[in-house]
């Protein structure tokens, strides 16, 4: 059922995060379980010209307030490209394209450059959460109507507000990430004894190779973090990206990365390979966030090939790290090859969309009810392959 806006209701479309008070944003996005829907983390990406127009990301947040209280927004952006998503829906461009329908701009919803499952409309503890976001859906449809935008796509949507927005008509897309998840590990050993001996021995032996050239992997995290390491971060997240070419998806700026030592860094954990004759210039470094429970891998570098040096400062320092804290998942990032075999099982995770173009719907609804049942058997036959033993419970 559509919700108007009430009396005392107002809605807001804002074209930056900064347009809102830090404290009124953040008092919806602190208890969310995710960190990537923050005023700071928002701001640092659009303030520093990664988020923008120029990079097909133009910010167009939607905000709800009763009087002059926030109690609902929603961070979204018109999109002039599907570039950075890490959701592939190029081939639903080339069919509006060929049916003479323009597919772009689009609206969407999701941090920009993240695919970390958590995004949903941000509202206030104690609003009615169905109602709010009935009003909300209602002035997106709206925008989108008035402005001839061809559909709204939330990306990674959080499993808990999925069925909320399902009820307003939208369209679920299945998808999988590799999650891994703490069953109750004390230790690294712990971590070990899920696996297969054969992939036990693998394990080791790729740590090793990196002891052996003389490389000790440290976690430093919030105020223990060098100012000088965010910079080097870049450093490392450009060149890795340049050696993916085209598909390197560099749009982080080196301003982005200065930032999060000012506002941000209590949710950094960098782990930085340093050499034993120096420890202050790391070799290599993996860039991971935490909030709670929750650890996030997003970037890694290094400036020479170092013999499994990714696979231990992107998976397994980072699984140390999160037992030693208490962490239950461990998002590493986008990518499945290399991490399906050191316990990061597929694990569903949900889009949701909605067509404007009757044709669009007509076309591409029943192909998505199609696609969700393939998929979901590409999910079990991964983790039906995964190296663990046969002794292991989860298995």
């Amino acid at each position: 059922m559509v919700e108007k806006l009430k009396p005392r209701y107002s809605s807001v479309w804002i074209n930056k995060v900064a347009e809102v008070p830090q404290d009124a944003w953040d008092a919806l996005a602190l208890p969310l379980k995710t960190p990537f829907l923050e005023w700071n983390w928002l701001h640092n990406l659009e303030s520093s010209h990664s988020a923008t127009a120029k990079t097909g990301w133009l910010p167009n947040h939607l905000t709800l307030w009763r009087d002059r209280t926030l109690i609902a927004a929603a961070v979204l952006y018109l999109k002039g490209h599907s570039y950075g998503e890490f959701v592939f829906d190029h081939q639903w461009a080339e069919l509006a394209e060929r049916i003479g329908v323009q597919y772009y701009p689009k609206l969407l919803g999701m941090t920009p450059f993240t695919p970390a499952e958590g995004y949903r409309f941000l509202i206030a503890p104690g609003e009615d959460e169905a109602e709010v976001t009935a009003m909300m859906v209602h002035e997106i449809d709206a925008f989108c109507i008035k402005n001839r935008i061809s559909g709204c796509h939330f990306l990674y949507v959080d499993p808990e507000w999925r069925p909320v927005l399902t009820q307003t008509g939208f369209t679920p897309w299945l998808h999988h990430s590799y999650i891994w998840e703490n069953s109750g590990f004390e230790n690294f050993d712990d971590y070990l004894a899920v696996f297969n001996a054969n992939q036990r021995r693998n394990i080791k032996r790729e740590r090793k190779a990196v002891e052996k050239v003389g490389l000790r992997l440290k976690p430093v995290t919030g105020d223990d973090i060098p100012k000088s390491l965010f910079s080097l971060m870049y450093d490392f997240y450009a060149d890795t990206c340049d050696k993916f070419g085209w598909w390197g998806s560099k749009y982080l700026t080196k301003q982005f990365f200065e930032q999060l030592h000012h506002n941000y860094r209590h949710r950094v954990v960098f782990f930085a390979a340093y050499n034993e004759e120096d420890e202050r210039h790391p070799m290599g470094m993996s860039f991971c966030l935490f909030k709670d429970d929750r650890l996030y891998g997003r970037y890694w570098g290094s400036f020479q090939e170092i013999d499994c040096l990714h696979f231990d400062a992107c998976y397994y320092a980072p699984i140390e790290w999160a037992i030693a804290n208490g962490i239950q998942l461990f998002d590493p990032g986008a990518g499945g090859r290399h991490k399906k075999r050191r316990g990061f099982p597929a694990t569903p995770n949900y889009s949701l969309h909605r067509f404007y173009n009757g044709r669009l719907s007509q076309i591409l609804l029943p192909y998505i009810h199609e696609v969700n049942q393939l998929e979901q058997q590409e999910i079990a036959a991964i983790n039906a392959e995964l190296p663990f033993s046969k002794q292991n419970p989860s298995n």
